[in-house]
């Protein structure tokens, strides 16, 4: 398996989407702002780069009038 090389803000970031979905709370991003102590601003280039890298997933609210904003989970290694 190979390894990713990531950048200390991305770190923190998957950490908070993993802390968050292993504490039952649902990722969105300002929770995980929150959990990695990042500003909603810091948050984008990290989730954009964690999305291409494969260690994360976006998914939409799949009730409509019921949105939040995306939620971003991190993808399960084998």
């Amino acid at each position: 398996m190979q390894q990713v090389q990531l950048s200390e803000v991305e770190q923190r970031v998957y950490q908070a989407v993993t802390a968050l979905e292993a504490r039952g709370q649902v990722p969105y991003p300002d929770l995980i702002a929150e959990e990695s102590g990042l500003t909603p601003e810091q948050m984008d280039n990290p989730l954009h780069l964690l999305t291409e890298k494969g260690l994360l997933h976006r998914e939409d609210s799949p009730m409509a009038g019921l949105d939040f904003g995306p939620r971003f989970c991190a993808r399960q290694m084998a």
